[in-house]
């Protein structure tokens, strides 16, 4: 488990602000929001982040049966206020076998997205054909939410994008069937307007998707 922030675009080390940068630095992406480091889920942990972020901290609501929160990481500092959230669920997948969900808001040019969803990024770029129809729907903030299907991912996974309350949002899948979950009109609730039904939650073991 990671001890200390990083890329949010690579996942590797950052320099934190000092004498010649007053901002967070990595090696090959210049200047970044630090990844903050993940701890096991927890309400608290949730309750850290949701109090920290400038940007939604998407989760299914209700989850899908049998699915569990395993997981959230916020990118951004505490001058800064949190700039990308991810939260991660896993549970059955429609075709049987476990899956895994990652939802992650970011502003533009974050990174975080696009690292999850195994492309070059920052942002979804020519991947999401937006000159076509969205593939699927989803209810976020009470909004319907159409996302593009990303192309270019990797063979292993399911990644769709598109635009929530002027922000990025991304949902990554594994393994790719379990990307059918994304077809039955699923309902995105942003955690920070959630209230005491952030304690109603329920959690799972960590997913090492958030640490990948």
């Amino acid at each position: 488990m990671r001890g200390e922030p990083s890329c949010p675009k690579c996942g590797g080390r950052v320099r934190a602000p000092g004498l010649f940068a007053d901002s967070w630095q990595c090696g090959v992406h210049g200047m970044v929001h630090p990844v903050q480091p993940v701890v096991p889920p927890s309400v608290e942990a949730l309750v850290v982040v949701t109090n920290r972020a400038r940007v939604p901290v998407w989760m299914p609501w209700p989850l899908p049966v049998g699915w569990l929160f395993t997981g959230v990481a916020c990118a951004g500092d505490d001058r800064n206020g949190g700039r990308a959230t991810v939260v991660a669920c896993s549970g059955p997948g429609p075709l049987g076998g476990p899956g895994e969900l990652l939802l992650i808001a970011e502003e533009l040019g974050v990174g975080l997205g696009a690292r999850y969803a195994g492309i070059p990024g920052p942002d979804p770029g020519p991947g999401m054909r937006v000159d076509k129809p969205p593939h699927v729907k989803v209810l976020a903030a009470g909004r319907p939410t159409p996302l593009w299907h990303v192309e270019g991912t990797p063979d292993d996974r399911a990644v769709f994008a598109g635009e929530a309350c002027g922000l990025w949002l991304w949902a990554v899948v594994w393994p790719e069937q379990t990307g059918l979950l994304m077809y039955d009109e699923m309902v995105l609730t942003d955690l920070r307007d959630a209230g005491a039904e952030v304690d109603l939650v329920p959690c799972g073991a960590l997913s090492p998707r958030l640490l990948s």
